[in-house]
């Protein structure tokens, strides 16, 4: 396929409106790719276009085409809009710039955005000389080469693989209440000097904090204030660097749940009691006289994910089993149980009273029989001793009588 087929084939592929984008006097948007700007032959990207003011659309523009890429409306911010790309191919590969408007006109032209396409050609081959292996402070070259006549070559260190993801946590706990203030941190060991906090399903829409790392170590603090039913959901963060459009791989989800969203309390209870042995089986009970889906058991204190059970209807009520065989010294604490319904499962009922397991090293009893049976000891090593003394004597006794005769 030559390449003026080619810009003909995405031209006809693009279907939007002439751009009619006109510089402003406020700031320019910033736009960035998710998962990143590199991106494989039929894989789904999303482009980020955000502004710093309450607009009206946003308009995605890519370069060498003379209409506009796409328009969108903006999410509930409406600072921040989304263009999805299901799949990425040579068509869409390519430079972008975003603007928005507002009442008072169109935004000047962000910074742009290269998004470059993989597996569209066959593999280039990349060499290390003199070798992949080479001492501190000595000289390597990479070599890339191909059969096909590109016009040009780029190589990428790689830096989205999980062991860069960033890690990202809540000092409060997965559960919170309303009103409660709620901060997310992201840190990581990478040196990165921004992070992005998204929520999925894109309702609520990512923040950027552009940070100095310290000796190679990077942490953003995100507050979302004051917590209401909104903010239950899944959370990610990516980090990345200011001269890179590139952010990591993600960080393991964040679940927030929001308690005291349902009008509902259930109780909760220990079976066979709130006192045990380490080694016994227990069983924490969940139940409800309302519907609902699912129990969750939270242990107070920690920062660990609640426990999740579908609910069962055991009439009248519905109730879940929640099982600790066999029980541990770390089961010993304090427990609440919330329920939830499977239309929003971020949002729950009110706690439940609290609840202290107590778990004892053993039974009582079990000291009773272990005195039992060192007294048995004792009294066998007394009898013992009494048998080897009485032949003792026995013998004694013998060899005097042989002496008098």
């Amino acid at each position: 396929m030559t390449p003026a087929l080619t810009a003909l084939l995405c031209l006809g592929l693009t279907v939007a409106l002439r751009t009619q984008a006109q510089a402003g006097t406020f700031p320019r948007p910033t736009l960035w790719a998710e998962p990143g700007s590199v991106i494989p032959w039929g894989s789904p990207v999303t482009i980020w276009c955000q502004g710093t003011l309450p607009a009206l659309k946003f308009k995605l523009h890519k370069e060498g085409i003379p209409l506009t890429w796409g328009t969108q409306k903006l999410l509930d911010s409406r600072d921040k809009a989304k263009f999805f790309i299901a799949q990425m191919t040579e068509c869409t590969a390519g430079r972008y710039h975003c603007y928005y408007i507002s009442s008072t006109g169109w935004s000047e032209r962000g910074a742009s955005l290269e998004l470059v396409v993989t597996g569209f050609y066959s593999k280039p081959s990349l060499s290390a000389l003199p070798s992949p292996v080479v001492t501190s402070g000595g000289y390597l070259t990479l070599q890339c080469g191909s059969e096909e006549g590109f016009g040009k070559f780029i190589l990428r260190k790689e830096n989205t693989g999980v062991s860069q993801k960033p890690s990202l946590l809540t000092q409060q706990g997965p559960i919170v209440v309303s009103g409660q203030s709620l901060t997310l941190q992201c840190h990581s060991d990478v040196g990165y000097d921004r992070f992005i906090l998204s929520k999925e399903g894109g309702h609520d829409l990512p923040q950027i904090l552009v940070l100095q790392p310290q000796a190679g170590l990077s942490q953003a603090n995100f507050s979302l204030d004051t917590v209401s039913s909104s903010h239950g959901g899944r959370y990610r963060c990516y980090g990345g660097h200011s001269l890179s459009s590139e952010w990591s791989a993600p960080s393991d989800p964040v679940d927030i749940l929001v308690a005291g969203q349902l009008p509902d309390r259930p109780s909760l209870s220990v079976q066979p009691g709130p006192t045990v042995a380490s080694g016994d089986n227990v069983t924490l009970l969940c139940q409800s006289q309302s519907p609902m889906d699912t129990f969750l058991l939270s242990k107070v204190g920690t920062a660990d994910p609640p426990l999740r059970l579908r609910s069962e209807l055991q009439a009248p009520q519905y109730q879940a089993e929640f099982s600790m065989r066999p029980v541990t010294s770390a089961h010993g604490g304090t427990y609440r149980c919330y329920s939830s319904q499977n239309t929003n499962p971020y949002l729950l009922s009110q706690p439940s009273e609290t609840l202290e397991l107590l778990v004892s090293a053993s039974h009582p009893q079990d000291h009773t029989v272990e005195n039992l049976i060192q007294m048995a000891m004792a009294g066998l090593i007394l009898v013992a001793l009494g048998v080897l003394l009485f032949q003792a004597r026995h013998s004694l006794r013998k060899t005097h009588d042989a002496a008098k005769r």
